[in-house]
């Protein structure tokens, strides 16, 4: 396996966990497929975050756009976790 192949496994493992987060938040919101979800991994200087959360965008039509955060990496935050930073959410 080549050097180059490392970053590219490290880069599909992202596109996985942020495909299954957005279709978690998708389900559990009651999303329509003209609404949209983001989910990023930003740096965080809080040293309770371990240097990275978790921001989730949820854009609907009509509606302002609504964040959660998570203080953690997207590899580290747990569905329960993302499931609680949702209740501060209405479903649609």
């Amino acid at each position: 396996m080549g050097l180059f192949s490392l970053g590219r496994r490290r880069d599909e493992a992202a596109e996985q966990a942020r495909a299954h987060v957005s279709a978690l938040v998708r389900q559990h919101l009651s999303l329509g497929e003209h609404d949209a979800v983001t989910v990023s991994e930003i740096a965080c200087g809080d040293p309770g975050c371990g240097g990275a959360e978790t921001v989730v965008l949820i854009l609907r039509a009509g509606r302002r756009t609504e964040a959660v955060k998570v203080k953690k990496a997207l590899f580290l935050a747990t569905d329960e976790e993302i499931l609680l930073a949702l209740e501060t959410i209405q479903a649609a």
